[in-house]
């Protein structure tokens, strides 16, 4: 079994989160294990999405340049998975088998997609395991 895993956007946002520094700190991990030993991947939805954030959401705005600067150097070497009709199918079909909002089933899609173990999110289910990758929150305490 390999050791690769999917990040979804909340997990990229925390690594900017000097509120919780906790999360912050395990978020951090999970990236740079991601960029140094290509571990991780996203997809182009996780881009948007952070992206989005980053602009609107955070408080100070992260700002042009610097949003550059991660885009370039964290989240487009770890996008592997590209928008495509099969993806949105998939998407689709886990929505309705999970019940889950379209966009995390597409955040669940990209992952089976890319063949990762583990989908590292807190939006959904820790400890469930969809066609083959198990969904892990990685801020929760372990049992």
């Amino acid at each position: 079994m390999s050791a690769n895993y999917f990040l979804d956007t909340n997990i990229l946002v925390y690594t900017f989160d000097v509120h919780t520094p906790a999360k912050q700190v395990r978020a951090r991990i999970l990236v740079e294990e991601a960029l140094v030993h290509g571990y991780g991947t996203i997809s182009t939805q996780v881009i948007q999405e952070f992206l989005n954030v980053a602009i609107h959401k955070f408080r100070p705005s992260l700002g042009t340049t610097d949003t550059q600067i991660f885009l370039r150097q964290v989240l487009h070497p770890l996008c592997r998975v590209f928008p495509n009709l099969a993806l949105y199918e998939l998407g689709l079909e886990l929505q309705s088998k999970t019940g889950y909002s379209f966009y995390d089933a597409l955040i669940l899609a990209g992952a089976i997609t890319a063949e990762c173990d583990t989908l590292y999110t807190e939006d959904l289910q820790d400890g469930q395991i969809v066609r083959g990758v198990l969904i892990r929150n990685p801020f929760a305490n372990p049992s």
